[in-house]
């Protein structure tokens, strides 16, 4: 483990190496190993502290009104999560995050970090910047369900998720999680898979999606 990682993600972007060194002597932090399968954060529990995920991948899972439990993303180091969520009026963390792959976490307590953002500007301007991406997350999911065909949430999906300039979609999600995610079965959301397949709007291979016809899936929203 190499605790200068945390200078790739994010939170810590465009900082010089003065900058970092003095991060580094100031940050009091506590570092923990989880192996594959341990639920390491509970959905409603409280958020007191920086999250930085240093090695490994989690899964993030909800549970909705009804009970139903939803795979939201998963996500690998090194990054920061729930980071918004520190300084929200209730400061719960909105998911599950259950190890996937051995997970090393690195905490830097609640005090400790708003103290770090009143003396580094850099770290608050990236802050803010990450809370605001974290906001535009939440809208995309939301968007996504308000469609109410299978067919136009994946559609949706794919051209929310296109680069500008490319025509391939790198997917976040395997099917299984795709299908949580929108909320529907796997049979579901793969028979409108292939139809589009079949139809020539798209092309898969692995993880990969070849997009073929982007104004004919527009038209399709």
């Amino acid at each position: 483990m190499d605790i200068r990682d945390i200078f790739k993600i994010p939170l810590f972007r465009n900082f010089t190496l003065k900058m970092q060194e003095e991060l580094l002597d100031k940050i009091e932090y506590t570092v923990d190993r989880y192996p594959k399968g341990e639920t390491i954060i509970r959905q409603g529990t409280s958020c007191n502290a920086l999250h930085i995920l240093l090695k490994g991948k989690l899964n993030v899972d909800v549970t909705d009104v009804s009970g139903n439990v939803v795979r939201v993303e998963v996500i690998q180091a090194p990054r920061t999560f729930a980071t918004p969520h520190i300084f929200a009026e209730k400061n719960q963390f909105p998911a599950t995050f259950t190890v996937e792959e051995e997970v090393t976490l690195v905490r830097v307590a609640k005090t400790d970090f708003f103290s770090l953002m009143h003396s580094m500007p850099q770290l608050l301007h990236n802050f803010l910047c990450v809370s605001t991406s974290c906001n535009r997350c939440t809208m995309t999911r939301l968007r996504v369900l308000s469609f109410r065909g299978i067919r136009s949430r994946y559609i949706y999906y794919l051209l929310d998720h296109l680069k500008a300039g490319s025509d391939i979609v790198e997917m976040e999600h395997n099917q299984v999680q795709l299908a949580e995610y929108f909320g529907v079965t796997r049979p579901a959301l793969s028979k409108e898979i292939n139809k589009l397949v079949d139809s020539g709007f798209i092309q898969i291979s692995r993880n990969k999606v070849h997009i073929l016809n982007k104004q004919a899936l527009t038209c399709m929203l």
